[in-house]
């Protein structure tokens, strides 16, 4: 029941901003593409980079992981490598990534309790993580868009299965507009729509065509 009283102009607190969130990728890696069928996997990768450059505008912290890369699954995809050329990628043997220690103590060394997630595949090395954050009291944000299963079932049926838990499904383009939330922040306005342009299909052509034709600052 609503108390009018009480009713301001304030955000929800259940929404993601630079402040709060963690962004963590799981085994975006060859071998994992290979195997992936839910859907194309080149529309994967492009929402993949584009989380990956979303979190890159706002600065917020991010985590990536791999599974057997030097055994079976191959490097890191390089076109998120290239978005975060220091960072030092997490190598694990588990398949669940919140079973391996480094992993769980950089997340934890964020001191964000919002985690976003991303993750090939959504049946096995995304649900495992997310079932087990979930259990300790984080609040997950599985980006569906930027993940992906071996066939199209597998896909939903895990993501039934971690919203079912309390996971939250969200997108990437999602996710970069929740973090920037009002156009008046002209800080990251240019960075967005650049991100969006590059990434976001006939929306960011849309984008362009409003700069070109209508006014240079359109966005939204």
């Amino acid at each position: 029941m609503v108390d009018i009283n009480q009713v301001s102009a304030v955000p929800s607190p259940d929404l993601l901003t630079p402040d709060n969130a963690v962004v963590l990728f799981v085994d975006h890696q060859p071998q994992m593409f290979f195997g992936t069928g839910s859907g194309d996997r080149t529309a994967i990768i492009n929402a993949t980079v584009g989380l990956a450059k979303a979190a890159k505008v706002f600065d917020v912290p991010t985590v990536l992981t791999t599974v057997a890369a030097e055994s079976f699954s191959g490097p890191i995809l390089p076109q998120l490598a290239e978005v975060f050329p220091e960072a030092e990628i997490i190598d694990r043997t588990s398949m669940n990534a919140w079973e391996d220690p480094a992993l769980v103590e950089a997340v934890k060394a964020t001191g964000r309790t919002k985690v976003v997630i991303a993750g090939l595949w959504t049946e096995v090395c995304l649900v495992l993580p997310v079932l087990s954050m979930i259990a300790q009291g984080y609040e997950v944000y599985v980006v569906s868009d930027a993940s992906g299963g071996v066939t199209p079932q597998a896909h939903e049926h895990a993501l039934q299965r971690m919203i079912q838990a309390g996971a939250v499904p969200v997108t990437w383009v999602q996710v970069l507009l929740e973090l920037q939330r009002d156009w008046a922040r002209t800080e990251t306005y240019g960075p967005v729509t650049e991100v969006v342009k590059e990434h976001a299909g006939a929306y960011g052509l849309g984008v362009f065509y409003a700069q070109s034709m209508i006014n240079p600052h359109a966005a939204g």
